[in-house]
């Protein structure tokens, strides 16, 4: 992929500067390296193409950071450089070890320890975030947003995003969406708007033991709710997607959702609305990220990947929707609202 010629690329520069690498995350879409300078200072470093983040996306996600921060969360200091071609995200290393470094996004934690200390973690920065005001972000590759209507949020990013347009208008995406039995609506009146992570999973965390030593990958960041973190938080681990890909059984992670929802609420207890909204939104919490990831594959590489993006359109914007539906889906739900009590 292109991602391992940008690290050898990336590498390959640095030697020429005196520079070393230490390591550099095989994640993909991640082009991210912990680089010691010649003053042997070490910084983690992100490079991205401006169609992915510019100036102006960074900053949006830096004031966020800085925010928290302040407020007692520990979240690395950043600082960013952007150029003609890519931007640069320069980061104090996190204390911790990074104990996830060769999970899946969508694996689960290695410990219902873990899973506990991550929602209390979640919940401390809802609390932080309470007076957050900076306005919704505008829809970018590789990002998240609320979702509340599946046929709305396809077609504000139709509107915005001309490469995944033509994408979709070679399907009939709105037959797609029924057939997957995706909710029309869901209503989440009553819950105050909020600036969130978007992207909670071990993955971006450091560790001391059980621990939670440091925050990271503010990229998603938005104004949505918290209950709308949260059960992005919770499709990130407690469902095995993995294996719905490869056509087997799924397993769901029940005594990690349950030591997670414990965790948050001992921080901060979840209003009934909330607990209600739960269930409800779960179904569309990956829609407008998987939209972002199918406009990355069509306008943000230097070579359009079509093959990835279907994969992205049929097995998880359409396949997350239609697991939701069924009766494992349903029963699953249903298991979100009993635990969030």
């Amino acid at each position: 992929m292109e991602v391992k010629r940008g690290a050898a690329d990336c590498r390959s520069e640095a030697e020429a500067e005196g520079i070393a690498i230490e390591w550099h995350s095989p994640r993909p879409l991640s082009t991210t390296a912990l680089v010691r300078f010649a003053d042997r200072t070490r910084q983690v470093v992100k490079r991205v193409p401006v169609a992915l983040r510019a100036a102006d996306a960074l900053a949006e996600e830096h004031a966020f950071m800085d925010h928290v921060r302040a407020q007692g969360i520990p979240v690395p200091e950043v600082w960013s450089y952007t150029g003609a071609e890519f931007s640069y995200e320069f980061q104090v290393p996190g204390a911790g070890a990074d104990r996830y470094r060769d999970a899946f996004s969508w694996s689960p934690y290695l410990s219902c320890e873990h899973a506990g200390a991550a929602g209390a973690m979640l919940a401390r920065i809802h609390c932080a975030a309470e007076d957050y005001d900076a306005p919704e972000r505008p829809l970018r590759p590789l990002q998240s947003a609320l979702c509340t209507d599946p046929v709305v949020a396809v077609e504000r990013h139709i509107a915005a995003r001309p490469a995944l347009a033509e994408f979709l208008a070679e399907r009939d995406w709105r037959a797609d969406l029924r057939a997957a039995s995706a909710p029309s609506t869901v209503d989440l009146s009553g819950l105050k708007p909020l600036w969130t992570h978007n992207d909670w999973h071990g993955t971006n965390l450091l560790w001391h033991d059980d621990e939670i030593t440091a925050v990271l990958d503010f990229g998603l960041a938005d104004r949505t709710t918290a209950v709308f973190d949260i059960a992005t938080a919770i499709e990130r681990f407690a469902i095995d997607w993995l294996a719905l890909r490869r056509g087997e059984p799924v397993r769901i992670h029940t005594r990690q959702l349950g030591s997670f929802l414990r965790g948050y609420r001992g921080v901060r207890p979840m209003t009934e609305r909330e607990r209600v909204a739960l269930p409800e939104i779960f179904p569309l919490v990956h829609i407008h990220y998987e939209l972002s990831e199918i406009d990355y594959f069509c306008s943000v590489l230097a070579r359009p990947n079509r093959e990835n993006a279907e994969i992205a359109y049929r097995s998880y914007f359409l396949g997350h929707l239609r697991w939701s539906a069924s009766k494992q889906g349903r029963d699953f739900r249903a298991l979100l609202g009993e635990l969030s009590h």
